[in-house]
């Protein structure tokens, strides 16, 4: 699972000690680089290796543009599971606004060696006052005074603390831009005393697994991971790796951005930052931005011109520059309806309003509720889902109305609010104190607060985020406050609010011994308002000015032209039983009248094929596939199905699955329970599935009990394969199934692949893989230019060519193939496993020129026992002892050479055409591949 997150992403701990300056020793020195941009002065990249003691190396990247004096400094970081490549562009774009600029591949990613530490004031954090020590040392740098360089520090989640830590550590950091990051590592995994066990084992999937870390924290995690239970020793160690250790020492200027679509770190995370540094006398300025690490826009763009901002007003002293409101929040607009992207717009305020401002009184109704917290807290609720958000973002359909959460009945207790008469708009952490009672010692709950729409609504989660919370000593019945998740979140008139309080969820480790629980209200739901934050009004959309004219004009043309709204064609019965039928496609580049991706292509699939799809890159693979698929319509001919057209939407697309590289899965769930999770999102019934039908295809054996971090490569290719297959489609397409197996997967892979399609049913494959292809594929669709080269059965199109492959009975001295090697018509002759490997020179005219299309060689056996010469030269079209069978069709060629291998008494036991794939691929599409 990859933390990072596009442009601003990166995930540290630790604190740094500072200590004496250590001259950093380049170990090696890279090449320098320039990039180019228009009139933007070029700029030079140096990479190198440096030595940071202990055995540890630090990979680096140095950029700057243009030669005019010195410049300030700035370090930028990556996010966790990435390298310094990551953050290479922002870094380019730095170095070209003035700046010099430093990329590194913390400790244990990239090419940095050493194990990872989190963000350990005496590994990762000491590693940046080194850095800030070499960067003194350059001549184009800005220095405040000997030893002590004009630097910013920026980075995104793991990068986010560690520049945080860094202005902790060393008093020479003068600005910093930490975006959607942590300031309390043991409050964002341990909130409340409940493990968020489902991020804490993406952070150690994707740091490569325990081996990959410090001892003290490999045994921390187990120890916490199979109890369930964070103790005081865990906290403690991810407290003092945390920027809130040294939150007193931050005093440089901070522009804070937060993601509202994170359940990792929360809304909550950057306000405890910003109370603390602003305490300390610094400037700060909050950004909450519409994305996060469940997904949702990351606004890169925006983003990164506002650190650009920040850093010329403190690092370059331009007082002038405009950095941004103090306080500013990205809100959901709706959706534009011409391209269907979410619409975004800026709230901003003149301070930043924190958690609580403007708070407001909701009263809840509700008598006292009982629910159970199920053995083993399972099946366990579901609010977000770590890893899984994407760029859209789940958690970000909730501003749109859109909810995904899901809750147990009888694990869960509820209580509503009225309707809601003016609407609201929730900015902050909502708060609420109940009596809580168990049968247990410990109760652990999860509050969470749904807007509910009129009618029958589904409920929706802001920002799918929930708060846990462990209560001790609940046996005897305890008051509990909680704070609830910080949301910015719209309650539109009519709405209701809702209070659930569910026993599990499943993100976070719930008791695994069953228990009661009982609850009721002891206040009314407080939430804030911030009423000092303001939204700016939306611009009128272009539609507004050309809709009515575009309008009049269609009108006018439909009048005109008497055109009528065409429907789907009828299904066509003859075609009922075709799996696929492609006829006449063709599919423009956009803004082109001539310049075709797909032009004029036909061809036919049958039932039990398993087809090949193959070209070069721009061969026109990819925009068939994708028409096929029902994601883009074609400008002419048509897609059948079944005998049905292919439209977007079309009710046929359900007989087909489809398997694009790279799928994803939820690293602490098994692999059956990923498979019915994504069944259960797709709303069909269960029964549809044929789960264990897919399952036994795939052949995963006991494989799907185990979580699917523990998972081969080729392991979650089969996983996604037989994720593709639920339901049995008729027709599966698979787009590089094999990409990232060695060869033993790859054959497991393949027969995955033709056991499926032997159940009548029909496999498309598109790969790079030749060999592969040939020999899982039972026919070939070659196209090149977006045209179609060649279709059929793979032996007709391999069988073919001027390379002839000769048996042998008995292995055959040196001398006598030599002798073979100058036979007339024969170009050469070598041993190859399984014979010898001969190559017929190209046929000529009489007049020596040569045949403009030579006669293709066909299939040319000859059956004859051990130690049998063959034919005789007087009857090379019989077999010894008279029978007539046919030796050679169709090839004159292989006819006399078969008549001189009899005569040199070479022990020929067949003879046929030997041809690969990738030689007749090359062929078709004239060596362009």
């Amino acid at each position: 699972m990859d933390l990072r997150l596009p442009a601003v992403r990166g995930l540290r701990r630790g604190a740094v000690a500072a200590v004496a300056a250590v001259v950093l020793v380049l170990a090696c020195v890279g090449t320098w680089s320039a990039v180019a941009s228009d009139d933007a002065p070029a700029v030079h990249r140096s990479d190198r290796i440096m030595d940071m003691g202990g055995g540890v190396r630090i990979d680096t990247s140095y950029f700057t543009a243009g030669s005019a004096g010195r410049r300030p400094a700035v370090l930028l970081a990556h996010g966790f599971g990435g390298s310094k490549d990551d953050v290479r562009g922002q870094a380019e774009k730095l170095a070209r606004d003035g700046y010099a600029v430093l990329t590194w591949s913390a400790r244990g990613f990239g090419k940095s060696t050493g194990r990872i530490g989190l963000n350990d004031p005496r590994g990762e954090v000491a590693d940046v006052s080194k850095l800030i020590d070499w960067l003194a040392k350059r001549p184009e740098v800005e220095l405040d005074k000997p030893g002590d360089p004009r630097v910013g520090v920026a980075g995104a989640s793991y990068g986010g603390a560690i520049s945080l830590l860094a202005a902790g550590h060393d008093r020479r950091v003068d600005a910093i831009a930490p975006a959607i990051t942590y300031w309390n590592l043991a409050d964002a995994l341990f909130p409340n005393g409940v493990f968020k066990k489902l991020w804490a084992g993406v952070f150690l999937n994707s740091g490569g697994g325990c081996a990959k870390f410090t001892v003290e924290l490999c045994r921390m995690y187990d120890r916490v991971a199979e109890s369930g239970t964070p103790d005081a020793q865990a906290r403690a160690l991810l407290q003092e790796r945390s920027p809130s250790a040294v939150g007193k020492d931050i005093k440089v200027p901070t522009l804070l951005v937060q993601g509202q679509t994170d359940s990792l770190f929360p809304l909550g995370q950057a306000d405890a930052a910003a109370r603390a540094i602003q305490a300390n006398g610094a400037p700060v300025d909050v950004d909450w931005i519409a994305g996060g690490h469940d997904g949702g826009d990351l606004e890169t763009d925006r983003v990164q011109a506002r650190v650009t901002a920040w850093f010329d007003r403190y690092l370059k002293d331009e007082r002038n520059v405009d950095t941004g409101p103090a306080f500013r929040i990205t809100r959901t607009g709706g959706v534009d309806s011409t391209d269907g992207a979410v619409l975004l717009r800026g709230a901003s305020a003149d301070a930043y309003t924190g958690l609580e401002s403007g708070r407001r009184t909701v009263p809840l109704t509700g008598r006292e509720q009982g629910f159970a917290n199920p053995a083993g807290a399972s099946p366990p609720a579901i609010s977000a889902l770590p890893g899984l958000g994407g760029s859209g973002g789940l958690s970000q359909l909730s501003s749109l109305g859109i909810g995904v959460s899901l809750d147990f009945p009888g694990q869960y207790a509820h209580f509503d609010s009225t309707p809601v008469r003016d609407g609201l708009w929730i900015t902050g952490s909502p708060t609420v104190t109940v009596h809580v009672t168990s049968t247990s010692d410990d109760a652990v709950l999860f509050g969470k607060v749904y807007d509910v729409g009129p009618g029958e609504s589904r409920p929706v989660l802001p920002s799918q985020l929930v708060a846990p919370v462990r209560v001790t000593g609940a046996r005897n019945g305890k008051d509990v406050t909680l704070t609830l998740p910080a949301v910015d979140h719209e309650v539109q008139k009519g709405h209701r609010l809702r209070l659930v309080l569910a026993s599990t969820d499943l993100g976070y480790a719930s008791p695994a011994a069953p228990a009661t629980y009982r609850v009721s209200l002891k206040s009314a739901l407080t939430v804030p308002t911030a009423p000092g934050v303001t939204t700016a009004a939306a611009p009128l959309p272009s539609w507004v000015w050309w809709l009515p004219l575009a309008g009049a004009v269609a009108a006018a043309a439909l009048l005109l032209t008497g055109r009528r709204r065409t429907t789907a064609p009828a299904p066509d019965p003859a075609l009922a039983d075709v799996p696929l039928q492609i006829t006449g496609l063709s599919k423009r580049y956009a803004k082109s009248a001539d310049r075709y991706a797909v032009r004029d292509v036909s061809f036919r699939v049958e039932k039990g094929q398993v087809l090949g799809l193959l070209g070069p890159n721009g061969a026109g693979k990819t925009t068939t596939l994708r028409m096929l698929m029902g994601l883009i319509k074609p400008d002419g001919g048509e897609i059948r199905v079944f005998g049905h057209a292919i439209r977007p939407g079309a009710p046929v697309l359900s007989r087909v699955g489809a398997f694009v590289e790279g799928a994803g899965f939820l690293p602490h769930l098994s692999g059956r329970e990923n498979l019915e999770l994504y069944w259960q999102a797709t709303g069909r019934p269960p029964e549809d599935a044929h789960l264990d039908e897919a399952l036994e295809i795939a052949a995963l054996g006991d494989a799907l009990s185990r979580a699917v971090r523990t998972y081969s490569q080729g392991m979650r290719q089969r996983l996604a394969l037989a994720q593709a297959m639920l339901g049995l489609p008729d027709l599966l397409i698979l787009d590089e199934p094999t990409n990232g197996l060695d060869p033993p997967q790859i054959r497991e892979m393949r027969e995955v692949m033709i056991r499926y399609a032997a159940g009548g049913r029909t496999v498309i494959v598109s790969s790079h893989l030749l060999a592969e292809v040939e020999q899982s594929c039972t026919h070939l669709v070659v196209m090149d230019r977006g045209r179609l080269v060649q279709a059929g059965p793979v032996s007709e199109i391999v069988g073919s060519g001027d390379t002839l492959l000769v048996g042998l009975a008995a292995d055959i001295a040196d001398p006598l193939v030599e002798k073979v090697a100058t036979l007339p018509g024969v170009s050469s002759a070598t041993r190859t496993e399984g014979g010898l490997l001969v190559r017929l020179a190209p046929a000529t005219e009489p007049d020596g020129s040569p045949v403009d299309s030579p006669e293709p060689v066909a299939s040319a056996v000859a059956a004859v026992g051990p130690g049998e010469p063959g034919v005789s030269a007087a009857s090379p079209g019989v077999l010894p002892g008279g029978s007539a069978e046919p030796v050679v069709s169709g090839s004159t060629a292989a006819a006399r050479l078969l008549v001189e291998l009899v005569r040199l008494d070479v022990p020929v036991s067949s003879l046929g055409p030997h041809r690969r794939l990738e030689d007749a691929f090359l062929t078709l599409i004239g060596g362009s591949a």
